[in-house]
């Protein structure tokens, strides 16, 4: 490959570009009216702009993201995570034009992307997986047959959803009730189906992920798991890796069960299998995310593996640039994802970053950051500031960091959820790795 278009903006855009030029190859980015000033725009090699600010006017636009490609004859596309990174329309587009979309086969996107599909899938090669429908529901009857079969609570779930949109706690019939027909038409809105369908609600859980890769030759391998268990609304805040929760037959177990899931697809470039783990370590799989995560500089650390410069090779025809075992992990990586919200509510606080220092002293903490001081976070666009990821040798020296480094972080112009992150680092449960995914909800 010569040439890449980053199909994506803000510190994944950065991230991807700085691998590429660093394998030399050139890369064209693009933005939208609002992002003209960016850090990723002027890094890239040539930059475009994409459209208007709202995404279905800019990010999201794939045939003119296409006709820019054409245009600056660029050998492959890489989406990123988010937009368009998990459509397999756009990737069956992109491949149409003989330009190579650097992911999974069009197949692949497809089965995995319907979550009832994916579970069937999963069920027939063996995979654990939650109790549940297992089908669509067309009617509120169905739902409640089902949830009264298997139990209360259960979760009400859009079969396009993802990332945790799309995903409706039921405590009892009432609440199924109540939220059914609005769940299928938020589905409908979001994901183009108002397929919904019904799992049973594992409380006390654990949310534990393992990064595969998969090449055209039929190689598949792991590199470990990521704990990210600590989620507000069903949307991850930290992740780290190794897990502080399981014991070692229980990783073991979770790595070879997301082989075989791995397997059983065929699949091909970085993929994330996840599961969900119950109080008794007994674990099911959940989803398969067809694309890099949000979280991937968690597993870059303890690995030292570039898993951008992974998915260009593989995407090159090239094999897996490892074997299993020369694969290894060094010390403890926990990453937190710096928001511009309002720490106590949750919700997006957009506004110009009027001061941003941060106390960056490598190797202690590495920032994957799409913003710089004068830069304006917008509402149009996911509010994340940065992802700030610590290492250490010891899991008690990275979180010993992470608390050095929130303390001293000056930002100003916005709020911002770093107050959350310091009432976390000193919070026991936390400090023995012994948090749910109810954690955030119950912490006082």
């Amino acid at each position: 490959m010569q040439k890449i278009l980053i199909a994506n903006r803000g510190e994944i855009a950065l991230r991807i570009i700085k691998t590429c030029h660093q394998m030399g190859i050139e890369t064209v980015a693009i933005y939208s009216e609002v992002d003209k000033e960016m850090p990723y725009v002027k890094v890239a090699s040539k930059a475009v702009c994409v459209g208007e600010a709202p995404v279905n006017k800019s990010y999201l636009r794939a045939n003119k993201i296409l006709e820019i490609a054409k245009s600056e004859m660029v050998d492959a596309i890489h989406p990123g995570y988010g937009f368009l990174s998990e459509n397999a329309a756009f990737a069956e587009l992109v491949k149409s034009e003989g330009i190579i979309f650097i992911g999974p086969d069009v197949e692949i996107i497809k089965l995995m992307g319907d979550k009832i599909i994916s579970r069937k899938t999963m069920e027939l090669a063996g995979v654990p997986v939650v109790p549940g429908s297992g089908h669509g529901l067309d009617t509120i009857e169905e739902a409640c047959t089902v949830s009264e079969t298997i139990g209360y609570p259960v979760m009400l779930k859009a079969s396009g959803g993802g990332g945790g949109i799309g995903m409706v706690l039921c405590e009892n019939e009432q609440a199924l009730i109540k939220t059914f027909d609005s769940t299928k038409s938020r589905a409908q809105t979001y994901f183009g189906t108002n397929e919904v369908f019904i799992e049973k609600y594992i409380a006390e859980a654990r949310h534990i992920e393992v990064q595969v890769f998969g090449d055209q030759k039929g190689n598949i391998v792991h590199l470990f798991e990521r704990d990210c268990s600590i989620q507000r609304r069903h949307q991850k805040v930290i992740e780290e890796s190794p897990s502080p929760f399981l014991t070692e037959g229980t990783r073991k177990k979770i790595y070879q069960t997301a082989l075989k899931a791995a397997k059983a697809v065929g699949y091909t470039n970085a993929g994330t299998i996840e599961f969900i783990v119950d109080e008794n370590e007994k674990f099911y799989f959940l989803e398969m995310n067809t694309r890099l995560q949000v979280e991937h500089p968690v597993t870059e650390m303890i690995t030292g593996i570039d898993l951008v410069e992974w998915q260009i090779r593989i995407a090159q025809g090239e094999p897996i640039p490892m074997l299993q075992s020369h694969i290894k992990t060094t010390g403890h990586a926990i990453e937190f994802r710096l928001y511009a919200e309002d720490p106590v509510r949750f919700l997006p606080s957009p506004g110009k970053i009027t001061k941003l220092v941060w106390n960056d002293e490598p190797p202690v903490v590495r920032i994957d950051t799409g913003y710089q001081e004068g830069n304006t976070v917008t509402p149009y666009y996911d509010p994340m500031i940065a992802k700030c990821i610590f290492h250490a040798d010891t899991r008690k020296e990275a979180i010993q960091a992470a608390e050095l480094f929130f303390n001293d972080l000056q930002i100003e112009g916005i709020k911002t959820n770093a107050p959350l992150f310091i009432n976390i680092l000193v919070n026991n449960e936390f400090k023995k790795g012994s948090y749910t995914t109810a954690f955030i909800k119950k912490m006082k």
